[in-house]
């Protein structure tokens, strides 16, 4: 089982890497970031994120959707950025990574498997 150091580590290693961060959703605190250096401010885009996955998870309940959410893939013009929603925590965990890609460098095949790898082996 990995920490949460090692897990942003680990994703930080994917080719095209911009940033990484470990947030709760449910109160928008960032528990680790990683990278992000003279990109982008990690911690005001994990804030940033957590509105998205709220809104989302919102709209599924209005729709009545019994899906849970895998992941959230945000395309910008130079950038991926990556939401992977963690399951099997314990009651009461809100957790999912966020991941900022180069657009032109990374394999975003291969960072959302690497992503599902961290997670599973991530103890929070």
């Amino acid at each position: 089982m990995a920490n949460i150091e090692t897990a942003l580590k680990e994703a930080m290693a994917l080719e095209g890497a911009v940033g990484v961060a470990l947030v709760d959703y449910t109160s928008g605190l960032t528990l680790g970031y990683m990278g992000g250096d003279g990109v982008m401010d990690m911690t005001m885009a994990a804030a940033g994120n957590t509105d998205v996955v709220r809104a989302k998870m919102r709209t599924l309940e209005l729709l009545g959707l019994q899906d849970g959410i895998e992941d959230i893939l945000i395309t910008l013009d130079t950038q991926y950025h990556l939401i992977r929603l963690l399951r099997g925590r314990r009651s009461g965990d809100a957790l999912f990574l966020y991941l900022a890609l180069n657009k032109n460098r990374a394999n975003l095949g291969l960072a959302r498997h690497q992503l599902r790898k961290i997670e599973s082996d991530l103890d929070v």
